[in-house]
């Protein structure tokens, strides 16, 4: 098999040695013909992500959900946030109450990924404030 690769390679680009041979096969210069040609298209914009969009989806009432609120500092220059995860809210519900949080901690923050990131070690006055509204409240990671 090797062989007649490399031989209608060779026959197409010259000598080959066995090491050339077997780079090529493993990484051939041409495309099966069942692999669609295009590489890019602006026809239907950026689809990498659309798979992982989450449904709209209804929001569960305080008393029945546990937050958890989590420090992360890794990719942010080791400045550190805090992270509440967990909450099944819709996309609105999620950012009235991320703007709440912000204004209790007096801090900026963002909502990234159904994820709630406040700026700083926040932890503890956020998960009072999360009782004060319902949520039960588990403090997790260091």
């Amino acid at each position: 098999m090797i062989n007649i690769i490399a031989n209608r390679i060779t026959n197409a680009i010259g000598h080959c040695t066995p090491l050339a041979q077997f780079i090529l096969f493993l990484y051939p210069p041409f495309m099966p013909k069942t692999e669609p040609r295009t590489v890019w298209s602006s026809e239907h914009g950026d689809t990498r992500k659309q798979g992982n969009q989450p449904v709209n989806l209804k929001s569960l009432p305080a008393n029945q959900q546990t937050a958890y609120l989590h420090r992360d500092s890794k990719g942010r220059g080791g400045k550190a946030v805090t992270v509440v995860k967990n909450l099944t809210l819709a996309e609105d519900d999620m950012k009235a109450l991320a703007k709440k949080l912000k204004a209790a901690c007096g801090c900026g923050g963002t909502v990234k990924d159904g994820q709630i990131e406040i700026q700083g070690e926040q932890r503890e006055r956020i998960a009072e404030f999360l009782r004060e509204l319902g949520y039960k409240v588990k403090i997790a990671g260091g």
